[in-house]
């Protein structure tokens, strides 16, 4: 059987009709549905259409009072259509197989355009993170899978705010690349998403690269020493891109770890930066550039640390997908790929924390501080977060929301983070400092919105 969304049963001329009902029906239902949308908000997220920006991708910088917040969405899932194994399979009012389809695909990358509108509505972040699985690949079309692109960041163009971009195992896909996503991306001045790797090593995938951020006070970038810097990491998984295997002719799975050739490359650009800002634990005084690292799939010390056991008071959080789903998996067993991935991150000098999605159900924070049940590597203190689930698309009823991270210069080496929910409210607030895993906090209770 074809891969689904290779080919449409119908004429063009069928599809055309349905599409119109479809959006007809949803417009006449839309404000029971979703009344606290506008219909330029429903227009804006039905329309496949880049939208001019006044942003140019200019240098970073934190605000004048020394701070930089990051609002993160994850697992946005766009484009999913009804006959996922996790969406749901009815609508109303009932319609027909197809406008089906087309209704319940619409109403639920509108329902996730709200959530993003409520928490930039509560929020003012600097820079919004997409932390992977920004489109459910294996339900899309070949002739429109990146179009949901447009989509989903206009949002953040209709606001002026800059963006950057990891990608996930539903991002790769028999009809969607990652490389066309980063080339949808890359037509909007907002986007900060690069590939520092090139295309030379199909292993490495798509999404490696580091943004620097600068004091208010620089005024010349390009001779100032960056006050952070921000690492992202594609941990690939997912299917080729237009490739069968030639015996079965079934899709082919794509490694769900950090390559090793993204690691030589992380590990060399850090001794770049590293020697060209004296950045370092030996200098006299110490200088240490903060970091931040974002990766869709988790590496496999969350899992570990989950094994432990996730408290609910002083790691707060939903633990609901538990065993959870980490890097390193190949035909259903843990193979140790991520390792060398792992020791990298250990060994960056600064780097305070690491955000990841990929599970909707988990949404807490662990320090990874010494040794962990059936690992060999030794943690210093590096904060591991997951964010929580941000999309109407994918598994899971968890209220949807965005984690938030602040980094404050007047207060080095401490992550302060939170959850803004899309009902306004804030879950799961924590300082990842020194003491984070002992200080005591309210614990997080689960919530649900339904499809």
């Amino acid at each position: 059987m074809p891969p689904r969304g290779s080919y449409f049963p119908s004429s063009w001329l069928l599809r055309v009709v349905i599409l119109l009902s479809a959006v007809i029906l949803l417009l006449i239902a839309v404000d029971s549905m979703l009344g606290r949308l506008s219909l330029l908000s429903l227009v804006s997220s039905i329309v496949a259409a880049p939208i001019k920006s006044t942003i140019n991708s200019a240098p970073l910088r934190f605000t004048s009072e020394g701070t930089f917040q990051l609002s993160i969405f994850e697992d946005l899932h766009y484009g999913e259509g009804e006959d996922t194994i996790w969406g749901p399979q009815h609508v109303s009012p009932p319609l027909t197989w197809a406008p089906n389809i087309l209704m319940l695909n619409l109403r639920q990358d509108i329902q996730s355009t709200g959530v993003m509108n409520t928490v930039l509505d509560s929020e003012s972040p600097q820079l919004v993170i997409l932390n992977g699985d920004l489109i459910t690949g294996e339900n899309t079309f070949l002739e429109n899978s990146t179009a949901y692109i447009h989509q989903i960041v206009a949002p953040l163009v209709q606001r002026s705010l800059p963006w950057a971009s990891t990608y996930g195992n539903h991002d790769a896909n028999y009809n969607i690349s990652t490389y066309d996503i980063l080339a949808t991306e890359s037509t909007y001045p907002n986007s900060y998403t690069q590939n520092m790797l090139g295309s030379s090593n199909p292993n490495s995938g798509v999404s490696n690269y580091y943004l620097s951020i600068y004091p208010a006070t620089a005024n010349d970038p390009s001779t100032s020493t960056p006050a952070a810097f921000l690492w992202f990491f594609d941990s690939r998984g997912g299917q080729t891109y237009q490739e069968l295997d030639p015996s079965s002719g079934a899709t082919i799975q794509e490694p769900g770890w950090v390559d090793q050739s993204v690691v030589d490359w992380f590990t060399a650009t850090k001794a770049t930066l590293n020697a060209k800002y004296n950045n370092n634990n030996s200098s006299n005084p110490p200088v240490l550039i903060p970091s931040l690292a974002f990766v869709h799939i988790p590496i496999y010390t969350a899992a570990a640390f989950q094994n432990a056991g996730v408290s609910p008071t002083r790691t707060p959080g939903i633990n609901d997908d538990n065993p959870l789903a980490m890097q390193g998996i190949e035909n259903n067993t843990y193979t140790g790929h991520d390792i060398p991935f792992m020791q990298a991150l250990l060994e960056t000098p600064g780097l305070l924390a690491v955000f990841s999605g990929h599970d909707h159900g988990d949404d807490w924070c662990a320090k990874w501080d010494g040794l962990l049940p059936g690992m060999n590597l030794t943690g210093n203190g590096l904060d591991m977060c997951f964010g929580r689930h941000s999309g109407y698309g994918g598994y899971g009823t968890w209220t949807r929301g965005s984690r938030q991270v602040v980094l404050d210069l007047g207060v080095p080496g401490v992550v302060e983070t939170w959850v803004r929910l899309e009902t306004g409210e804030e879950s799961g607030r924590v300082v990842l400092n020194g003491t984070y895993g002992v200080d005591e906090y309210q614990p997080v209770t689960d919530s649900y919105t339904g499809n």
